[in-house]
Formats: C-alpha cells, structure tokens, sequence
C-alpha cells in the first residue's frame, strides 16, 4: 500500500483511538511517521500540528460540554508554545534522535498499559469481580 494512503489512515486511526480517551495522539503519530521512514525534519512539525488539531477539538468538545474550566488550562495552552518553539531548537544526531525516540515511545506504551490494566483491576472491584492479571 502506497505511503499516501497508508499515512492518512494511520493518522485517521490514531486521532480517534487517542481522542477517545481524551488525548491528542502525538506518540501515536510520530510511531507511524517513523515505521514509515519519515525524516526527524518532517515529523516534528507534523506531529505538534496534528497534535495540536486534535488537542484543540477535543478542548473545544469538552468546553462545550461544561468540562473545561479556563483557570486550570490555561496556563497549560499558554505554556505549550513557547516550550514547543524551545524543544524545536534542539538537534540531535539521526542515530540519537531514533534511539530517544524508540525510548520514549516505549516507555508511554509501557504507561498506556499500566493504566488500562489498573484501570481494569478497579472496574473489576467495583463490580464485585477479580481481573487474573
């Protein structure tokens, strides 16, 4: 399947998977951007703006469902920027670069899994069940 097919879909799927547990999807993205061979010169743009796309509907759904409270995420919105602009000025060496990102995107896979299987254990002991694991 030709890489301008495959991309979208990937991204596609990201966004909803991720969006439905309230995130934006940027590991997601940038997980398939590097299967794909992307160049770190093209997935970091790529990735925050996706990310912040997708940030922003879901900001803007929870807002108008009465969720969002400005005091508490405004500070995040307003930092988010200028701390975008500073990590894109760093430069690392290619090998560097897919190292720390292997690195990264295990460790919050490693996370994602902790966090369902503890969230399964608590649904389970709510309803007077037990989880084997």
């Amino acid at each position: 399947m030709p890489t301008e097919v495959l991309l979208p879909a990937l991204f596609f799927v990201v966004a909803v998977l991720y969006s439905s547990v309230g995130h934006a999807g940027a590991s997601g993205y940038i997980a398939a951007m590097a299967l794909l061979g992307f160049a770190p010169e093209q997935v970091r743009p790529t990735a925050l703006a996706l990310n912040l796309l997708v940030g922003g509907i879901g900001l803007y759904r929870f807002w108008r469902g009465g969720h969002v409270r400005w005091r508490n995420v405004l500070p995040f919105v307003l930092a988010s920027a200028p701390a975008a602009f500073l990590s894109a000025q760093v430069t690392l060496p290619k090998d560097s670069y897919s190292m720390l990102l292997g690195i990264v995107l295990l460790v919050a896979a490693i996370g994602v899994f902790r966090h369902a299987s503890r969230a399964e254990r608590e649904d389970a002991a709510a309803q007077g069940r037990t989880v084997p694991w």
